[in-house]
């Protein structure tokens, strides 16, 4: 995002790069999943509030909601938790 974001903001995603970089190093799943939840937070914060800030810029002819970007600031809010079975098509013969 550069110049789009403060140096602060920047440093801070960078920093949790860094963390979850070092924990892939190590064998702690939950260390690595924490570290990776924490720098996700921080980037889609960041992501949302740079793509509030476009939504808000002078109309430049664009769609509405076309920022140039992929247009998911937040994939996360359609994501479905669902349950299933693995089936061994071996023990049904």
């Amino acid at each position: 995002l550069g110049d789009k974001v403060e140096e602060s903001e920047r440093q801070d995603v960078e920093s949790a790069i860094s963390a979850v970089q070092e924990a892939m190093k190590g064998d702690d799943k939950d260390d690595i999943e924490r570290k990776s939840e924490a720098l996700s937070e921080k980037a889609g914060k960041l992501a949302e509030r740079v793509y509030q800030q476009q939504s808000a810029g002078p109309d430049d002819g664009a769609p509405p909601g076309d920022a140039g970007g992929s247009g998911n600031a937040r994939a996360t809010d359609d994501v479905v938790d669902a349950e299933f079975e693995e089936v061994n098509d071996e023990r049904k013969s």
